[in-house]
């Protein structure tokens, strides 16, 4: 389905409606080894609409990096950011706050470098 975006007219809606639609993407982080998706969205929820939790995982291991995203409305994600931001989790202080966009750049990694270089 293909919508025109000139063809979209918001000039009737109040402001705090569309906001309150918009989706936040929260980083978590510092979480616990054996915290799951549930768990995370059981945490969450009791701020508000959790809409998806995605714990990020170890490619060549497979077992949790600790930390993940959650995506809540933005007035939901406000409150769970303030109120969960270093609150404990199976012993560890969690670190909450908004998720910054990755950065897009060349192919990642760095240079190793090292040893002695002869010109």
């Amino acid at each position: 389905m293909f919508y025109d975006a000139g063809a979209l007219n918001f000039s009737g809606m109040d402001a705090s409606v569309c906001e309150l639609n918009q989706m936040s993407k929260i980083y978590v982080g510092n979480l616990p080894f054996s915290a799951d998706e549930n768990s995370v969205r059981e945490l969450f929820s009791q701020h508000g609409t959790v809409d998806s939790v995605a714990l990020i995982m170890d490619r060549e291991t497979g077992r949790p990096r600790g930390f993940g995203f959650v995506e809540m409305p933005r007035a939901d994600a406000a409150r769970a950011i303030q109120n969960l931001n270093g609150q404990d989790m199976g012993g560890r202080p969690l670190k909450v706050n908004e998720a910054q966009d990755k950065p897009r750049g060349g192919g990642g990694g760095g240079g190793g470098g090292g040893g002695q270089r002869r010109w």
